[in-house]
């Protein structure tokens, strides 16, 4: 059985890359992924505490973050296609166009 610590450190190390996915990209895509990679790398955590300590509260805790990142899903996939046909694009540099 692995320590909490392996997945403590698995978790930052998914968290550290969906924050420079965040920072570095600039495809509205890749940037959605990172940050629902930021999302599970917190739910690992929530995870690995609720087995810890032996308490089932992190572990409901994680289906209401998985329901609100499938809603903020829904939600970005369709901004998305919005404005790729409006634009044409999805880069975040063309975002800044979108004012009236």
């Amino acid at each position: 059985m692995l320590a909490l610590n392996n997945y403590l450190i698995v978790s930052a190390i998914l968290f550290a890359i969906g924050t420079v996915g965040v920072l570095t990209r600039r495809n509205a895509i890749v940037i959605f992924m990172c940050v629902e990679m930021m999302l599970n790398a917190v739910n690992l955590t929530f995870i690995a505490f609720s087995k810890y300590l032996g308490n089932i509260d992190g572990q409901v805790f994680v289906f209401f973050v998985m329901t609100v990142a499938a809603a903020e899903a829904a939600v970005g996939l369709a901004l998305m296609i919005a404005f790729y046909k409006n634009r044409e694009s999805i880069d975040v540099e063309d975002v800044n166009l979108m004012k009236l």
